[in-house]
């Protein structure tokens, strides 16, 4: 797609959006319209894919088969839950990279993560720099990914645990107040509104867009 909205059709074409340094392309895959995005630095064609959910093929697809293509060095999942990760297997073999999760989410994972993260590590994509944000609640170990862009607004791609309308499911009325605390104090309160955010699921949106709801989710309880 030439311009980018934040919205993706199951099953169909790619989104991609050019920042100064990075390139983040968009992608639906599985039965579950689950969210996969491929970060590329531009300076060094280092590239990260934030869950590798369904359809290793069309990933394949996505990074490219020309002697042109970045070169695919990480795997971050999200969280645990198994719609995230259905080609991390398939996909770590292919291109033998590094896979990174939280340690409290890595148990039910398909691939023993080589690294841990966890609330303000970082990890590189070539020359940028990702930014770990723990999330309690959706899971255990649920991260979220933040981008500082140098030359414009902060990038976050959330996993489950945020989306437009509200945060993630949770299973107990504890979990719901761990996650919503947690994105309240370590995003809303973080990040200006202007940050866009990119959900494991659906059509992205901005802080600015949800901040006004936070008093209603709390008060709602999902």
């Amino acid at each position: 797609m030439d311009e980018y909205t934040g919205h993706v059709e199951p099953g169909g074409a790619a989104a991609r959006r050019e920042l100064d340094a990075l390139s983040i392309t968009k992608i639906s895959v599985g039965p579950m319209d689950n969210n996969a995005y491929l970060l590329i630095c531009k300076a060094t064609q280092e590239a990260l894919l934030i869950d590798a959910a369904n359809d290793p093929e069309r990933i394949s697809d996505l990074i490219g088969h020309d002697d042109h293509r970045p070169t695919l060095q990480t795997i971050v999942t999200t969280h645990q839950h198994q719609d995230h990760w259905q080609a991390l297997g398939a996909v770590a073999g292919a291109y033998g990279v590094n896979t990174i999760a939280h340690e409290e989410d890595a148990g039910p994972l398909p691939v023993p993560p080589d690294r841990y993260v966890t609330q303000g590590d970082t990890i590189p994509v070539g020359d940028c720099v990702l930014e770990v944000i723990h999330l309690r609640g959706h899971t255990p170990g649920s991260i979220a990914l933040l981008y500082r862009d140098p030359a414009g607004h902060p990038h976050l791609f959330t996993g489950d645990s945020l989306f437009p309308g509200g945060v993630g499911r949770t299973t107990s009325p504890e979990n719901f107040t761990s996650l919503l605390n947690d994105v309240q104090s370590r995003v809303f309160d973080q990040l200006p509104d202007d940050t866009w955010f990119y959900p494991g699921h659906g059509d992205d949106s901005t802080l600015g867009a949800e901040r006004p709801k936070l008093g209603e989710w709390r008060q709602r309880g999902w």
